[in-house]
């Protein structure tokens, strides 16, 4: 794993050149590629993963040496055998590296997209496992013993926990939104307020999702007022759905006006119209009787007369990616049978977690205590700031003297477009540079040696100084044991 140019601590070189007396080797002093891979070590290397794998690293390694060699810069000790043998098996180890790894969230965003969303409960990873370890019923039915439907694993969770009548599950929100609008509507007009047209993050937008599902978007209304008259006169005979989105990712305030689930449904449904809402975040559940502020639930939107309702699986729900739809038993039959759902259909991987993550919903009195994403969210601040002594002690005097750490009070929010404007009462550690000059520079490879090690830290740069947020480090210990990398 690669390591800043300079010590964290001391700013001193941390591999310093060899001495210019130093003899250096040239090419012709490498060994061939057949006469490294029959030593020792790399005899025992070739056992363990076979010989392809190491004879093209040791190939890769020569290159690397030969290269080094033609520029007069190999000094001879860096091709001694067991110098040789130490590199390689490096390298070895390096190409077996997974690229996916797990890392240490301390940004402060409980569900951050760029670090995989929600954390799946042991339940659900448990399950997970089991089914991926050998066949299972993912399309058979064990009653009749003949082919089944895979939404059937979930189905009758998901309309038991939202009150749908029927349910269908694609591989993400964005997916349920673009199938959900190609199956009602596809060569015809959705409805949607210029206010709800969104764009979530890669630069997906709604214009654009009703463009590639073969529908024509009618804007209603401006950016912040839209009435039910707006809607009304859209409707023509070319209308095939109304549409609601949820600003989960901004909020407009002051002189504004929209219309709500029930009215834009008897608007709809008095002219033969179904209605859809993409909620995006997720709640199954009132947050509020948690003390977070209340995100609107699908059970809302389905009482409020929508035909459909899309939400994803790995925000506020606390599972793995899905996009989930439920609604009328009409409509999703209709989703369920469009051709395009073969192609975003969830895989057995994700259904099974999906499936192990509702079935804790079913017990709800324990679903701050099972579901880490809930957890997470309502962590006694006194618990954050009790993980936050425990980490300062150890990582001031690894940082000492270039660096300072403190105990700061810190504002966290809950992420992935869900409630963007509310702030959590967070604490963590701040780390500032002892020297004014080039702090910015000593920030950066601070940062760098953090997501260097081990288990990688990923914080935050505001303010001139490297905030850790601890709300999601619930053991101290995978911070502290790791510590000592720092010092080079």
């Amino acid at each position: 794993m690669s390591r800043p140019d300079e010590s964290v601590v001391h700013g001193s070189p941390a591999s310093p050149s060899p001495p210019a007396s130093e003899a250096l080797a040239t090419a012709p002093d490498l060994p061939a590629v057949d006469r490294l891979l029959r030593t020792g070590a790399s005899r025992a290397l070739i056992a363990e993963h076979g010989h392809t794998l190491v004879a093209g690293e040791a190939r890769g390694l020569l290159d690397a040496l030969r290269a080094q060699a033609l520029a007069q810069q190999l000094p001879r000790s860096d091709i001694a055998p067991e110098r040789l043998a130490q590199r390689l098996q490096t390298r070895v180890a390096e190409r077996l590296a997974p690229r996916m790894t797990p890392v240490l969230n301390l940004t402060g965003t409980v569900i951050h997209t760029n670090l995989g969303r929600a954390l799946l409960a042991d339940s659900a990873l448990q399950h997970l496992l089991a089914m991926m370890a050998g066949p299972n019923n993912l399309e058979y039915d064990l009653a009749s013993g003949r082919r089944g439907d895979r939404d059937s694993i979930v189905e009758g969770l998901l309309c038991e926990l939202t009150g749908a009548e029927a349910a269908t599950v694609v591989n993400n929100n964005a997916a349920a939104v673009l199938l959900t609008i190609a199956a009602l509507a596809r060569g015809q007009e959705v409805i949607v307020s210029r206010g709800e047209l969104v764009e979530i993050g890669g630069a997906f937008r709604m214009p654009d999702v009703m463009e590639s599902a073969g529908a024509r978007l009618v804007e209603v209304g401006t950016t912040n007022r839209t009435h039910p008259h707006d809607y009304e006169r859209a409707i023509t005979d070319r209308t095939a759905l109304l549409m609601k989105v949820h600003t989960s990712n901004y909020a407009v305030q002051g002189f504004t006006s929209a219309v709500d689930e029930a009215t834009l449904c008897g608007i709809a449904h008095a002219r033969g119209l179904p209605v859809a809402t993409d909620l995006g975040s997720g709640a199954l559940i009132d947050l509020s009787a948690y003390g977070l502020p209340r995100e609107p639930l699908p059970q809302d939107m389905l009482k409020a007369g929508c035909d459909v309702v899309s939400f994803s699986g790995d925000k506020l729900l606390g599972g793995p990616q899905a996009g989930l739809i439920v609604g009328t038993r009409a409509a999703v039959d209709r989703i369920r049978k469009f051709p395009m759902k073969r192609a975003l259909r969830m895989s057995k991987l994700p259904l099974a977690a999906l499936e192990a993550t509702l079935m804790l919903y079913l017990r709800p009195e324990r679903l701050a205590q099972d579901l880490p994403t809930l957890r997470l969210l309502t962590r006694p601040l006194a618990d954050i700031e009790a993980t936050a002594h425990a980490v300062l002690p150890a990582l001031s005097a690894a940082l000492a003297p270039r660096y300072t750490v403190t105990l700061v009070p810190l504002q966290g929010q809950i992420g992935s477009g869900s409630l963007p404007v509310e702030r959590l009462r967070s604490a963590g550690l701040a780390i500032a540079p002892a020297e004014r000059k080039g702090a910015g520079r000593a920030l950066d490879q601070l940062a760098t040696a953090l997501r260097a090690l081990p288990l990688p830290v990923i914080g935050r740069i505001a303010d001139d100084r490297l905030i850790l947020d601890c709300r999601c480090l619930e053991d101290p210990h995978q911070l502290t044991k790791q510590i000592s990398h720092l010092s080079l």
